[in-house]
């Protein structure tokens, strides 16, 4: 039953002071109809624990969105350019949520799928406050979707002349109102305070001494209740949640200096505090939005488009080129090879598609795509070449996106965001502490200093730049990084590498280089049709063998259409041309009897024409430059093994460049590959795992760390951590050391965080640092961390020379 009734208490759903109309249901108190019908529909799902994660999550639900505002929705071509994904059944949208403040938002917007079956999936990115959503558009409309988000307090900010979600890095301009209210005051109370730091209030008048103290106590107003607002607001927030953060000690010793001002002032006992005051709030603003615009300045977006590796074949004029992705245009024909991922969304002109999309959707069923239909991008060809025509400018966040999708996650934890957590749940109380036992002490030895020393140690201490450190520090090695040619998933890659203690390796395409690798056939000769053959078939494929002897047959062949094709990773490839069967692979894969006296130093593909065995080519290994050394470099602190698919013949020779107690298998299949490095897990031991992208990706996947090595960056792997360009691979050893001295910066950085502080407190616990000269220092620190970290991480970049055969 609702009963209407006027009393002044908080919105159960909001938390907003129910002004006029007072809604009661279920015993429990709300402001309007939306914040009660919000209630219900949570109260009907069995939802309420979001109330119990935080108190008053929700925004209020005063202005209810009108029925007829996402009519639009409907609009074919409108959700075409919205829907980053559809199929059959299930669509995928991103929406921008501005009302996503907190941990009871998270877990309301990831249970979506309790509201309304039609929702697959919803997961949240917090700091970029979207939304990433897979649902049913059998069941739920892209329209009713949105309604359902409005409805319970999320409208996403749908922008239609903004698709692709770039955003321009605008200028906080509340900051900056707020700078200039606090300096304006500021410099006017200096003004009317010359008299008294002159000593001439004594020539003057009491009343004009009473005067000027007035003026200040109004100039000082609109500093306190408005440019120093939000360090109150956000203090009162965190005790709401029981939790004290770094603006509570903050807004206490405002507080605190006003109220004893203003005490001062009317009393007639003393002129107050309030040039200091002013002064204080000037400066914190300013260090602030000092240590904003260095943050802009040196950025690292968590999407890190400008360092994304993903290069695409195009077809223009008869030739094929490789290109950038995010040069791609609209009406570029793209060649897409089998287990190739489509960068941008493309019309399908020719060639088998049956796409594996469980890179977006989790399903790994592929799916057929007919000629002229829309193909998304996301998907990975699964059947032979492909000829599309992009139709949509290509997003690299979204590709990014997909990378850091829950299908391809690893369970990790960060010691340094550990550390930074501990230290931010008690620093706070740390402080207090120290603050009131100054001013206790002050107040017993000498009064006049006790205000000081509070408020100064409360202004002074700063643990925003121990929380600096990690992210800065791994954001900018991620950057650097990027500069030479090894891409990283996320910045908390850094941290992982420099924590590897067992190197593995794949052999093929890995520790071999392709390019320089010679082909010969052995065999019936081959004639141009088989050719024609076999170059047709192996141009669908990107394993480096298959690339091998596409290259070598290109020049006296040309590409026919080929049916039926498969690849078995680690196996080899089949196909039909014409009604003949054509198969290429291992022996073990066609079955033959392999000749123990054949080169060591070479993979042998064999080829099967209608059952009948041809021959087989000689493809001779030729080691990357440097080998010996970069082993050598990277067992000074780590073990490493070698996984190899070929034969053991290889072993003498392989022995030769790794160290004495390596260990070395041969004759692996993928599945083998993934089976050892679960048992170097199980055994303690924290595992990289160094191979082909594609045909090594299960063992990419269950390592703590997967670095791919690619002769050309459109072979992209969602299964890895980090993508390393081929001609660099000589670097390996540096990239290592390179973490390690980058974990080293972050320690440093502490360090000098730690040291700062307790410099600061040291002064300020002896009442000889007045607040104002600590509200200066305090943005200094964490401005000085990020110079720091940025600064030492470059250099050690320098000295390490990772940018060796790299651009720079």
């Amino acid at each position: 039953m609702v009963k209407v009734e006027k009393k002044k208490v908080a919105c159960f759903h909001c938390g907003d002071t129910i002004q006029n109309t007072h809604l009661t249901f279920e015993e429990k108190d709300f402001c309007c109809n939306g914040c009660q019908q919000v209630y219900e529909i949570l109260s009907q799902n069995n939802l309420c624990e979001y109330y119990n994660l935080q108190d008053s999550p929700g925004t209020t639900r005063k202005n209810p969105v009108s029925k007829v505002k996402f009519n639009f929705l409907d609009d074919e071509q409108i959700k075409r350019q919205l829907i980053q994904y559809s199929d059959e059944k299930i669509s995928r949208i991103t929406f921008h949520i501005p009302t996503m403040h907190c941990s009871s938002c998270i877990w309301l917007l990831e249970s979506l799928y309790k509201l309304e079956r039609g929702v697959k999936s919803s997961r949240v990115d917090f700091l970029k406050k979207q939304l990433i959503i897979s649902f049913d558009h059998n069941v739920l409309s892209l329209k009713s979707l949105v309604e359902l988000l409005a409805s319970i307090g999320y409208e996403p900010s749908l922008n239609l002349n903004d698709l692709e979600g770039k955003k321009k890095i605008e200028t906080n301009n509340k900051l900056l109102y707020r700078v200039g209210v606090a300096g304006f005051c500021f410099g006017n109370i200096m003004l009317i305070s010359f008299p008294e730091y002159f000593g001439l209030d004594a020539f003057s008048k009491s009343t004009f001494s009473y005067l000027f103290g007035y003026l200040n106590f109004f100039l000082a107003l609109p500093t306190f209740l408005y440019s120093s607002s939000d360090y109150f607001i956000s203090a009162y927030k965190s005790l709401k949640k029981r939790i004290i953060n770094i603006d509570f000690p903050l807004a206490l010793g405002i507080l605190v200096m006003f109220v004893r001002s203003t005490y001062e002032i009317f009393s007639h006992t003393g002129l107050g505090y309030f040039d200091t005051l002013a002064g204080l709030v000037f400066f914190l603003l300013l260090g602030k939005w000092v240590q904003q615009r260095t943050i802009d300045t040196i950025s690292f977006e968590r999407d890190y488009k400008s360092y994304f590796p993903v290069a695409v074949s195009v077809i223009s004029d008869n030739s094929e080129t490789t290109v950038p992705v995010s040069n791609l245009k609209i009406g570029d024909r793209i060649l897409i090879r089998n287990n190739e991922i489509i960068p941008a969304d493309s019309i399908l002109l020719k060639g088998d598609a049956q796409i594996d999309f469980s890179f977006v959707t989790g399903e790994s069923v592929a799916i057929h795509k007919t000629l002229g239909e829309l193909v998304y991008a996301g998907g990975r060809q699964t059947s032979g070449n492909l000829e599309l025509e992009v139709c949509k400018h290509v997003s690299q966040s979204y590709l990014t996106q997909l990378w850091n999708s829950e299908q391809f996650s690893k369970e990790s934890k960060s010691q340094m965001e550990s550390f930074q957590t501990m230290v931010s749940k008690y620093f706070t109380f740390f402080l207090l502490g120290i603050a009131i036992t100054s001013a206790l002490f002050w107040l017993v030895q000498d009064p006049s200093k006790s205000l000081d020393a509070f408020t100064a140690v409360l202004i002074i201490a700063c643990p925003c730049a121990l929380a600096l450190s990690s992210p800065f520090a791994l954001g900018n090695a991620m950057r650097l990084l990027g500069r030479a040619k090894l891409y990283l998933k996320g910045p908390e890659v850094v941290e992982k590498m420099a924590k590897i203690k067992h190197i593995v390796f794949d052999k093929t395409g890995t520790l071999t280089d392709s390019s320089d690798a010679g082909v010969v056939f052995h065999g019936h000769e081959l004639t141009t049709e088989l050719n024609n053959y076999v170059y047709s078939i192996c141009n669908q494929s990107v394993h480096p063998l298959s690339k091998k002897i596409s290259s070598y047959l290109k020049q006296d062949s040309i590409l026919i259409p080929v049916d039926e094709f498969s690849e078995i990773q680690g196996k080899g490839l089949s196909a039909k041309i014409a009604k003949n069967t054509i198969r290429l692979g291992s022996a073990s894969y066609l079955g033959v009897k392999v000749n123990s006296a054949t080169n060591d130093l070479a993979s042998l593909v064999y080829i099967e024409f209608n059952q009948e065995l041809l021959g087989f080519f000689e493809i001779k290994h030729a080691y990357r430059n440097h080998l010996t050394e970069v082993l050598n470099e990277l067992s000074l602190e780590r073990k490493l093994s070698l996984l190899s698919g070929d034969r053991d013949t290889e072993k003498v020779t392989m022995a030769k460049f790794f160290p004495q107690n390596s260990e070395m298998r041969f004759n692996q299949s993928p599945a083998d590959k993934m089976l050892f490095i679960d048992q170097l897990r199980a055994n303690g031991q924290t595992t990289a795992m160094i191979g082909d992208g594609l045909n090594d990706a299960g063992a990419l996947k269950v390592a703590d760390l997967g670095i791919s090595v690619t002769e050309n960056t459109a072979h992209f792997s969602p299964a890895s951590d980090a993508i390393m360009d081929a001609s660099v691979f000589e670097n390996t050893g540096k990239f290592f050391k390179f973490a390690n001295h980058t974990l080293l910066v972050i320690r440093l950085s502490f360090v000098i965080s730690l040291m700062y502080n307790l410099v600061g407190l040291s002064f300020a616990v002896q009442g000889i640092l007045s607040p104002l000269i600590a509200a200066i220092l305090m943005p200094v620190s964490s401005i000085s961390v990020i110079v720091f970290t940025t600064g030492m991480t470059t250099f050690f970049a320098m000295k390490n020379g990772i940018f060796t055969n790299s651009n720079k």
